[in-house]
């Protein structure tokens, strides 16, 4: 192995389960897929371990996922045309569109809480800052993820400016930290007094205990945002594109989803889903 939805239920007629054995056993090529650096390199070793070996055992293929350094990378490599595959936030799907990729949506993963594809973005203090508002944000320092981040970025982003707060100029200081796992280490270390990150993510450190509840606090939350994503190549045959969507379909329970919170298996998504994501783009000239 190389190392906003605002009607929840709309992805519920979407939800397909296949039956056992639907995948033929025709051979296909070695697949590679591409992954957002989403959080400690360690970590998501681990997490693509069990998922590797399922693919593999299940399409009858070699699998080789390879880690980028960057939100833009991923999308490089879906415009170069040098991935089959891929997991990436929304944006990073747009930006792959726009940049000439061929490729498709696939699956998304569905939230173990919610029961639902959707998530949420959220902006996270430490327990004891003074900070309740977002308005009081101006003049701290702050944590995004990348621009390419739905989540770390585009709706937090968004929320900021619809309250007329613009970062650039009025916090004191803003780092990009690459992961979720960065940024919110950054706040651990007390390197900035606020952070953007994804709140399953988020939820899921709390749960293993590398991020204690008693010394954080959520100051805002999203709406519901179209998931982040597997799309695939376009240029994969037919066939191979249906495998892939059983297999992934018909992951077992208790794998955990390489995004970073705790998944429940997965759904079918299409392209239109993606719409409120253009439109905000759009809105604040992010394209």
């Amino acid at each position: 192995m190389n190392a906003s939805c605002s009607n929840k239920d709309s992805y519920t007629n979407n939800l397909v389960i296949a039956p056992a054995g639907a995948i033929s056993n025709d051979n296909m090529q070695p697949l590679r897929i591409g992954m957002l650096p989403t959080q400690r390199f360690e970590e998501q070793q681990r997490m693509i371990k069990p998922l590797e070996e399922y693919l593999e055992k299940s399409l009858e293929t070699e699998i080789n996922f390879l880690v980028a350094s960057d939100y833009k990378q991923v999308v490089k490599w879906l415009v170069d045309g040098k991935i089959d595959m891929a997991y990436v936030a929304g944006v990073s799907y747009l930006e792959a569109l726009e940049g000439g990729a061929e490729i498709e949506p696939l699956v998304a993963p569905i939230n173990k809480y919610t029961g639902r594809p959707w998530y949420r973005a959220a902006i996270v203090v430490r327990v004891n800052s003074n900070i309740k508002t977002l308005h009081q944000l101006k003049g701290k320092r702050f944590a995004f993820v990348n621009k390419s981040s739905t989540s770390g970025y585009l709706m937090p982003f968004n929320a900021l400016n619809k309250l007329g707060i613009h970062p650039e100029d009025e916090f004191r200081k803003i780092i990009y930290s690459v992961t979720h796992a960065k940024a919110l280490q950054a706040l651990q270390n007390n390197n900035v007094d606020a952070v953007a990150t994804n709140l399953p993510y988020y939820l899921k450190q709390q749960k293993s205990g590398k991020f204690k509840p008693e010394e954080f606090r959520v100051i805002w939350e999203s709406p519901p945002i179209p998931p982040s994503l597997i799309v695939v190549s376009k240029k994969l045959p037919a066939n191979s594109i249906k495998k892939l969507k059983i297999s992934f379909l018909n992951t077992p329970e208790g794998l955990e989803s390489i995004f970073g919170g705790q998944s429940a298996g997965y759904t079918t998504i299409v392209d239109a889903d993606y719409t409120p994501i253009r439109e905000l783009r759009a809105k604040l000239s992010l394209e």
